[in-house]
């Protein structure tokens, strides 16, 4: 007992006195000196940026965004077409069966051109995906896709119809 208690009282008073170290070289707390505050450049961002969102910067893992090319294929048949409310518009979810597994990037793309507008009331999508040619059939579960796109209220006026085309079929979905 009385070596425990000795060894108690001697890292007691150590302790206490390693207090006086606070200014010292000794304590690695002040190796660096002390912080200062300095004035961080502004860039030169409009009023209603949102200084949360970073500037873009060039990087050499970000693709680049230009001018993109999709360079998928009609999918082989639309198996199904459902149309989705949702708040501000809906949500065209659309499944499809290629030809051989392994299609990827599926994706709905215009028929109606580039404004997405809709033509005597129809808006037309192509079912589309990047097709591997050199892979087994497989089941048709296996080679099922899906892809979503979502249309806006304002995309919508007019439209009486939404119809989706693949190589062999079309579904189409009316008000």
């Amino acid at each position: 007992m009385r070596i425990l208690l000795s060894i108690l009282m001697v890292t007691t008073l150590t302790l206490a006195g390693c207090g006086g170290l606070r200014d010292s070289k000794l304590n690695p707390g002040n190796w660096f000196g002390k912080s200062t505050a300095r004035a961080t450049p502004t860039s030169a961002q409009s009023p209603n940026a949102n200084p949360l969102i970073p500037e873009e910067r060039n990087s050499i893992f970000r693709r680049k965004r230009g001018n993109e090319v999709y360079e998928g294929t009609l999918v082989h048949q639309v198996t199904g077409l459902s149309v989705e409310r949702a708040s501000g518009g809906a949500i065209i979810r659309v499944t499809g069966l290629p030809l051989r597994q392994g299609a990827h990037d599926v994706r709905l793309t215009s028929a109606n051109g580039k404004d997405d507008a809709p033509i005597n009331g129809v808006l037309t999508y192509r079912l589309e995906a990047y097709q591997p040619v050199n892979r087994a059939q497989g089941t048709p579960h296996s080679r099922k896709v899906s892809a979503g796109r979502f249309v806006s209220d304002q995309d919508l006026q007019g439209v009486r119809e939404i119809r989706v085309i693949s190589q062999t079929n079309s579904h189409s979905s009316r008000r």
